[in-house]
């Protein structure tokens, strides 16, 4: 089996793919066979040494969507067989979708197969290809999770900042389906992208301090955006730990993802209705992930780089 991985730190040139051992699953995990993973800025951060693990082989990947190639077996019953007499099951052929959390980790979704609990696995988008899907759980999870600790109400006004990439797209989707009235930040050029998915107003930067119940900040800008919250409204930023101290009653915290294949299947479920909008910015080889992790280096990347095996 190939897999991508790091077995020192640095820029492109450092990821190798490598033949590696089959995983097998364990009780309560599936193998997934893989038709596509996506490349996300964390997996960048893993392999520049950001989350440690030096003198290890760290697999890269977060993202999955394939199909089911094993069932693990718990106590000379397979898994599947307990599955269903619980009325659910995963089963070989099943087509999904799966985030396979961990920073520092052997193998990742980068890969030809890869075991994830089934717990973290949902059914695939029905109306999209497995490149697509395999743009949904990470981002939309966490932009999901996002919205949950704004504990916002319909009506009440939401800055998105990086409101044109995968996590704020997602944001700016789902909080305008929820009711929410959503401001985008963004540049320009991506004013058009950002009101087709449901911006009500749009700004390159300029914003009025105080002007609205709450911030999520998927730029990273940090104080300047904890600026544009009202008194006691409500800041997330998207790296735990990272978010600015509270100033003026503003509740400040961080979103820390994390599996969970029923809020993934409701995703999935928003992609099918025409909801949530999967954007792929191109496809690569699984051999060409070092020119994958090139073009992510270069910015300007909207939607998801995504590798097939």
């Amino acid at each position: 089996m190939r897999a991508a991985v790091v077995t020192t730190f640095g820029g492109p040139e450092a990821v190798e793919v490598v033949d590696s051992e089959m995983p097998e699953p364990g009780a309560r995990q599936v193998r997934i066979k893989v038709a596509a993973a996506a490349l996300n800025p964390v997996d960048a951060g893993v392999r520049a040494g950001a989350f440690g693990g030096a003198g290890k082989r760290i697999g890269l990947g977060w993202d999955v969507a394939g199909t089911v190639d094993a069932v693990g077996v718990a106590g000379g019953t397979s898994l599947l067989e307990r599955s269903r007499e619980l009325g659910g099951a995963w089963a070989v052929g099943d087509e999904v979708v799966a985030l396979d959390y961990g920073m520092v980790k052997p193998l990742g979704t980068h890969a030809e197969y890869v075991v994830v609990d089934t717990d973290a696995v949902a059914k695939a988008p029905a109306t999209v290809d497995a490149v697509h899907a395999a743009t949904l759980p990470l981002n939309a999870l966490t932009a999901a999770r996002a919205l949950d600790l704004l504990e916002l109400e319909p009506g009440q006004s939401l800055l998105v900042t990086g409101a044109a990439g995968a996590v704020g797209g997602f944001a700016v989707q789902l909080a305008a389906h929820r009711g929410i009235s959503v401001t985008a930040v963004a540049r320009e050029a991506d004013e058009e992208l950002v009101r087709s998915l449901g911006a009500d107003r749009f700004s390159s930067g300029e914003v009025a301090p105080g002007s609205v119940d709450a911030v999520l900040d998927a730029a990273l800008l940090g104080e300047r955006a904890l600026e544009w919250v009202r008194d006691g409204g409500v800041f997330v930023g998207v790296i735990p730990g990272a978010q600015p101290a509270s100033v003026r009653g503003v509740r400040t915290t961080a979103v820390e993802v994390s599996p969970n294949g029923t809020h993934l299947a409701e995703l999935a479920r928003l992609v099918d209705e025409g909801v949530l909008t999967l954007r792929v910015a191109g496809a690569y080889a699984l051999e060409e992930a070092a020119k994958a992790h090139a073009r992510l280096a270069e910015g300007g990347v909207r939607g998801r780089l995504v590798l097939v095996p």
